[in-house]
C-alpha cells in the first residue's frame, strides 16, 4: 500500500520539487505561515471527538475555522432516511454510509442540517441501486474507533470492508486518499441526493475522459422533521455544487435513480423529498466511479465546493489547494490555521485533561460562523440571487443559531475575532435586506428557518456594537432591527410553523405593544412568557445600541419596554408565568411545567432577566431572598448539588435559557457562590472524552460558556461589554486581541482546590467589585487574582452589577 505523500513524490521526481509544492501551498492558499512557537501546538491539544456522545451533536471530521467544508461521516442505524444522530455522527453508532462535505456543529434537532454529498468508498460489485438499499445493509460499512483518528483539519477512518479514507481540507476545498483492498472491486459512490434531511433535487455528471465527477444537491429543511412546526420548514433554500477530480482513470462508471441502476451511465438526477421512513425510502440519485486496485490501491481526489456554481467550486479548489498538494501538505497547513486561531487564548498550567477540554471548547466555539462566499466574493443571498460582498466586507457568513449563540458564543467571537464578528454582522444585515427587511432567528446557509423564539439578531448585533465591533453598517443595521421591533408585519399574525418555527420574528407585535406582554392565547409564538422575556432582553440590547448612536428617544422607549418582563412575573407565585389576553394568569400553574415557555420550565425561565437582576431580586423580596431561591435552584433539598439537569425545578446545563444563572450571585452580593457553582459545573458537567459536553453544543454556545468560565469571566448581559468575574481555572491566560489590547489573567494559585477569590486587581489597582465595565474589559491590561480554598464572603459584596 502506497501513501499519498510518496505518490506525490513519485510524480514530482525530486525532494526539491516536493518542497516547491509545499511552498506553493503557502502562497496560493489562505493558510497561515509557519511561525515559531511553543513545543506544544494548540491544535495538538484538541480532541474533535469531545461532544460526539451524550447529545453533544458535534462532528469529528475535517474543517477549518469558519470553514465552508466540513468533511465528516454520515452514520446509519439501518434507516437510509435517518442517521439516528443529529448532524450525522454519534460516537456509539459505528456504521457509516458516506463521508459528507458539510456539517453543522452541535445543532439540536435530529437529524440536524446539511450532511451534503456523502461519498462512500465501497468494496465489491455494484449490482443494485444504493437508493434501493433502504436499510443501509449493502452500501454502508462498519468501523471501529480504533481505526478512527480526528485532529483539527484532518480525519482518517478505516472501514471493516478494508477500505479507508484520509481527508484534509482548506476553507472551501479538500483532498482525500482512499485506499482499497487489492483483491476486490473498488468504487466511490457519490450519493448526491442523500443529505441529512433529504433533498428536492440532485444531479451528477461523470467525465471519464477528464477523470472528473461534478454535481449538486438542492436541499435545506433544517429542523424540517420536527413535530413542532416541521412541516412548515420542509423546503429548499440552497444548492451545493461540487467538483471532484482524480489522479487516475476510471475503470467503470454508473448511475442510479430511485430503484433503477444504470451501469455505464454518466449522468443522473433526482431528489428524495423531505419526508422520512417509508415516505422517502428508495428515492434519490447518484453515481459511482470504479478503479483497479490490483496494481495501485490508493486513489487521490481533489474536491471543491460552492453555494454559487460549479465554476465557483472549481475556482475555490484552484485558489486554495495547489494542484499537487498531498493530504499531508493540506493537513499541515490546516493545523497551522488552527494553531493561529487557538492561539487567540493562551493558557499556562493546568492538567493535561483541563488543557484538552479548554482547547477543544475553544475549537468548537470558533468553528462558526461559516463561510458561504466564494474566493471571488460571490455568494447566494436569501433572495436566492447571486450577490457580491459589500465594500469593506471580507466574507459572507451564515449558520446563525441566534437563540443559542447570543448568550455566550457571540461575545467570545467579538472578544477574539472582531473582524469576523463585523463580517458576520454585515452578513446578517445583508440577509435581512434580501429578505424584505426580516431578520431570521436561525439562518442556515441562505435560508430563513424561523427556528426557536425571540429576536436574537437584535441582541447579537447590539452586543457586537457594545463590544467595539464597528466594521459593519451599524447605523443601517440598527435602523432595520429597530423597525422590526416596532412595526408589525403580517407574518406576526401567522401560526404557520408554530410552535418552534413561527414565521413572525416579533410575533403578535401589535398586541404586544398594547398588552406589554405576549398573551399566551394570542401571541402566535412558541410560548407567551418566554417570548416576553426574550423580547425584553432584545429591547434592552437595542436600547444600549440606540444610546451609543445618540438616539436618545429610541433608547428611552426601548428601555421602558425592557421592563415588560415584570408583566409576566406573578407576585402570588413568585415565578414568571404565562398570561392570557384578558390579563388573567394561565392556570393551573406548576413551576416544573413548560407551558408558556420554549425548551424550558418556569423554574428556569424565571431567572432569565440578565439585564435587570436587581429588579428581579426586588420582585422576589430582595437580594437575600433571591439568593436563597437561587441556592435552591442549584441544590437538592438535602443540600447536595443539582447541576447536571434532569430536574425541571433546577438548573439545566444542557440548554440556553438558564446557562447564565450560576453567575447571578455576583449581582446578589454573594460572588463566592458564583465561584463555587461555576467550578462545580466545570468539574462535573464538562470534561474530556466523547461525553465531555453537557448537551447540544448549539454552534459553539456551550463550548463558549466553558471557555469564558474557565478564564474567570462571563458576559453580564447581552447588549453590553461588561464582564462578570469568577475564579480562573489556569494560573495564567493571555487573551490575544487585535492591536495592543491583550488581556492577561493571572491566578498563581489556580488548581483543583483553589476555587475562591480572596482578592483581585486590574493593572495593579485593587478591585472591590465582581465585574469589569465594558471599557475595562475591552481595553485589555492585567487582571490578577488571589485564590483561596475556602469562600471569602467579604470580597466584592457591595458594588453590584445589573
Amino acid at each position: 500500500m502506497r501513501h499519498a505523500l510518496l505518490r506525490a513524490t513519485r510524480r514530482l521526481g525530486t525532494t526539491a520539487a516536493v518542497t516547491a509544492v509545499t511552498t506553493a501551498l503557502a502562497v496560493a492558499a489562505p493558510f497561515p505561515a509557519v511561525a515559531a512557537g511553543p513545543p506544544e501546538r494548540p491544535s495538538s491539544l484538541v480532541d474533535p471527538l469531545i461532544g460526539s456522545a451524550n447529545g453533544g451533536n458535534t462532528f469529528p471530521g475535517a474543517t477549518l475555522p469558519q470553514g465552508m467544508i466540513a468533511w465528516s461521516p454520515t452514520s446509519t442505524t439501518g434507516d437510509q432516511t435517518s442517521t439516528g444522530a443529529a448532524n450525522g455522527y454519534a460516537y456509539n453508532t459505528t456504521r457509516i454510509r458516506g463521508l459528507s462535505l458539510t456539517h453543522v456543529n452541535g445543532a439540536g434537532c435530529n437529524p440536524g442540517a446539511a450532511g451534503d454529498i456523502p461519498i462512500m468508498p465501497f468494496t465489491g460489485d455494484i449490482t443494485s441501486s444504493p437508493s434501493a438499499d433502504t436499510r443501509d445493509a449493502l452500501y454502508a460499512a462498519d468501523f471501529s474507533h480504533a481505526d478512527e483518528k480526528a485532529v483539527p483539519g484532518r480525519y482518517t477512518l478505516g472501514l471493516a470492508s478494508g477500505a479507508s479514507a484520509d481527508l484534509a481540507v482548506s476553507r472551501r476545498a479538500g483532498v482525500a486518499d482512499f485506499t482499497f483492498p487489492a483483491d476486490r472491486p473498488a468504487s466511490l459512490l457519490f450519493r448526491v441526493s442523500n443529505s441529512l434531511n433529504g433533498s428536492e433535487d440532485a444531479h451528477i455528471d461523470i467525465d471519464a475522459a477528464h477523470q472528473k465527477v461534478t454535481g449538486w444537491v438542492l436541499t435545506g429543511a433544517f429542523c424540517g422533521r420536527r413535530a413542532n412546526g416541521g412541516t412548515n420548514n420542509r423546503k429548499s433554500y440552497y444548492r451545493l455544487h461540487f467538483s471532484a477530480s482524480f489522479d487516475r482513470a476510471f475503470t467503470s462508471t454508473g448511475t442510479w435513480h430511485d430503484g433503477t441502476l444504470s451501469p455505464g451511465s454518466t449522468t443522473a438526477s433526482g431528489g428524495e423529498g423531505y419526508a422520512t421512513g417509508a415516505d422517502r425510502a428508495g428515492r434519490g440519485s447518484g453515481g459511482w466511479v470504479g478503479f483497479d486496485p490490483a496494481a495501485d490501491n490508493d486513489v487521490h481526489m481533489r474536491l471543491g465546493i460552492s453555494y454559487v456554481s460549479l465554476a465557483g467550486a472549481e475556482a475555490n479548489l484552484r485558489h486554495e489547494i495547489p494542484a499537487r498538494a498531498s493530504v499531508a501538505d493540506v493537513a499541515e497547513a490546516g493545523a497551522r490555521a488552527w494553531d493561529r486561531e487557538l492561539s487567540t487564548v493562551r493558557v499556562e498550567g493546568g492538567s493535561p485533561a483541563r488543557r484538552t477540554a479548554f482547547h477543544t471548547a475553544l475549537y468548537h466555539s470558533l468553528m462558526q460562523p461559516n463561510l458561504i462566499s466564494d474566493t471571488d466574493g460571490r455568494y447566494r443571498g436569501m433572495d436566492q440571487a447571486v450577490h457580491r460582498l459589500a465594500r469593506g466586507q471580507g466574507a459572507q457568513y451564515s449558520n446563525f443559531s441566534g437563540w443559542d449563540q447570543y448568550r455566550a458564543q457571540v461575545q467570545l467571537l467579538a472578544l477574539l475575532r472582531p473582524t469576523v464578528a463585523g463580517d458576520f454582522a454585515q452578513s446578517l444585515y445583508n440577509f435581512a435586506r434580501q429578505n424584505g427587511g426580516v431578520w431570521d432567528r436561525w439562518v442556515h446557509i441562505s435560508g430563513a428557518t424561523h427556528v426557536m423564539t425571540g429576536d436574537p439578531s437584535a441582541a447579537t448585533l447590539a452586543t457586537f456594537y457594545a463590544m467595539g465591533v464597528r466594521s459593519f453598517d451599524h447605523r443601517g443595521a440598527y435602523a432595520s432591527l429597530a423597525r422590526q421591533a416596532t412595526v408589525p408585519t403580517p407574518d406576526g399574525l401567522s401560526d404557520a410553523g408554530c410552535p418552534g418555527q413561527c414565521e413572525g420574528q416579533r410575533p403578535g407585535l401589535a398586541q404586544y405593544l398594547v398588552s406589554h406582554y405576549a398573551p399566551q392565547d394570542a401571541c402566535h409564538c412558541w410560548g407567551g412568557a418566554a417570548e416576553t422575556l426574550e423580547d425584553a432582553v432584545a429591547d434592552f440590547s437595542l436600547a444600549q445600541w440606540a444610546r451609543g448612536l445618540g438616539r436618545d428617544e429610541d433608547a428611552k422607549v426601548l428601555t421602558d419596554r425592557a421592563a415588560y418582563w415584570r408583566n409576566v412575573f406573578n407576585p402570588a407565585t413568585g415565578y414568571v408565568q404565562a398570561r392570557k389576553l384578558d390579563g388573567s394568569w394561565v392556570t393551573p400553574f406548576n413551576p416544573a411545567s413548560d407551558l408558556g415557555f420554549a425548551q424550558g420550565t418556569s423554574a428556569t425561565y424565571t431567572w432569565m432577566v440578565p439585564h435587570d437582576v436587581q429588579g428581579l431580586a426586588g420582585a422576589m423580596g430582595g437580594r437575600s431572598a433571591a439568593a436563597a431561591r437561587l441556592d435552591g435552584f442549584f441544590h437538592n433539598p438535602d443540600g447536595s448539588w443539582s447541576v447536571r439537569g434532569g430536574d425541571p425545578l433546577r438548573y439545566d446545563p444542557t440548554n440556553e435559557p438558564g446557562i447564565h444563572a450560576p453567575w447571578l450571585y455576583n449581582a446578589l452580593g454573594q460572588p463566592w457562590k458564583t465561584q463555587a457553582t461555576v467550578r462545580r459545573v466545570l468539574d462535573t458537567v464538562y470534561g474530556t472524552g466523547p461525553a465531555g459536553l453537557p448537551g447540544n453544543d448549539d454552534l459553539g454556545t456551550m463550548s463558549a460558556w466553558y471557555v469564558l468560565s474557565a478564564l474567570g469571566v462571563y458576559p453580564r448581559t447581552p447588549g453590553s461589554a461588561d464582564l462578570l468575574l469568577g475564579a480562573p481555572l489556569f494560573p495564567r491566560a493571555t487573551v490575544d486581541r487585535p492591536g495592543p489590547a491583550d488581556l492577561v489573567i493571572t491566578a498563581p494559585g489556580a488548581d483543583d482546590t483553589h476555587a475562591y477569590i480572596a482578592a483581585a486587581s486590574r493593572d495593579g489597582h485593587p478591585l472591590t467589585r465582581s465585574w469589569l465595565t465594558g471599557a475595562e474589559a475591552l481595553s485589555g491590561g492585567r487582571l490578577d487574582f488571589t485564590l483561596t480554598t475556602e469562600p471569602d464572603t467579604g470580597w466584592a459584596t457591595e458594588d453590584l452589577p445589573g
